[in-house]
């Protein structure tokens, strides 16, 4: 069955790339409504953005989401991430400026405040789409793949020079709870290195030594260090996950990233929808349902850094 949360729940934070401050609102939403962003402070013309592949541009450092008006919202993916992840099928995002806020980096806020609130069931089967063929697309030396599978996987391999980082993989079955227990508080991450570049390109403005890992070389410069010593590759499932609920619904399939970014993953979606035969929707029945995101969360599980 569907879900939706039981009350709304309120975030606040500054965007990582803006800089500005940010109000987020996520709201229980009707069976078969979807994911919607509408962005409050549009007084006039059309402030609602669908949470769907077929709308996000081709960024490599966040995802941003665009309506037909051109009306926007990025840096979408962690709490994308954190909706797929706790199994909340219906929601309504309103948010009062251009960025969703970065929080401390990763998805743990949105999944507590979430769950806190708890989940309401809806009276209709849950949507996912059940990969048939393999599709695979590459860009650059990095490469993003979905092949068939009876349950969403998400498997991710990294390569960085800086030894901090390093060579990074992993897989995980995204059932039983496993990313709220396994990914939901992994960080961003960045090099020290690329952070002046950036902000003279106008992002990471509002970037912190607080909501991002920071490396240099074999140094860790965020204060704390690591919350695993395999965070990068985490986050990049996280990423993953989130830019994967952007198909609309449930993906019954198993994805890899080779080096892969947002773009890619994005790119890899509209080849899978524009694939004859690649993928077909199907409505879950009972055994399907319980191997999908957000079944076996356990409270307790939840990470407590948020």
């Amino acid at each position: 069955m569907q879900h939706t949360l039981r009350t709304a729940v309120t975030f606040k934070g500054v965007g990582l790339h803006s800089g500005e401050p940010a109000t987020m609102v996520i709201r229980p939403a009707a069976a078969g409504y979807g994911i919607w962003f509408k962005r409050t402070d549009i007084a006039l013309g059309d402030a609602m953005i669908p949470a769907l592949y077929d709308v996000a541009e081709q960024t490599p450092l966040c995802t941003r989401l665009i309506n037909t008006a051109g009306v926007s919202v990025s840096t979408v993916e962690h709490v994308m991430a954190a909706l797929a992840g706790c199994g909340v099928h219906n929601a309504l995002i309103e948010i009062d400026g251009p960025e969703v806020p970065i929080m401390d980096g990763s998805a743990a806020p949105f999944v507590r405040g979430i769950m806190g609130r708890g989940l309401r069931r809806q009276l209709s089967p849950v949507l996912a789409y059940e990969v048939l063929q393999t599709v695979s697309v590459e860009r650059n030396g990095a490469r993003a793949t979905l092949a068939p599978a009876d349950r969403l996987i998400i498997e991710f391999n990294i390569d960085f020079a800086d030894a901090a980082i390093g060579r990074q993989s992993k897989t995980l079955d995204m059932g039983n709870g496993t990313f709220a227990r396994e990914l939901c508080d992994s960080r961003t991450f960045c090099r020290f290195s690329d952070v002046e570049a950036m902000q003279q390109h106008g992002l990471a403005l509002g970037g912190t030594l607080d909501n991002a890992v920071v490396v240099d070389g074999d140094k860790i410069l965020t204060p704390g260090g690591l919350r695993h010593p395999d965070e990068a590759v985490r986050h990049k499932m996280l990423d993953a996950l989130g830019d994967l609920a952007l198909a609309g619904g449930v993906i019954l399939g198993h994805y890899t990233g080779d080096r892969a970014g947002h773009a890619l993953t994005n790119e890899l979606l509209r080849k899978l929808f524009a694939t004859p035969g690649a993928v077909r929707p199907v409505l879950c029945d009972a055994e399907t349902a319980a191997r999908l995101p957000g079944k076996g969360l356990v409270w307790d599980e939840i990470p407590q850094v948020a």
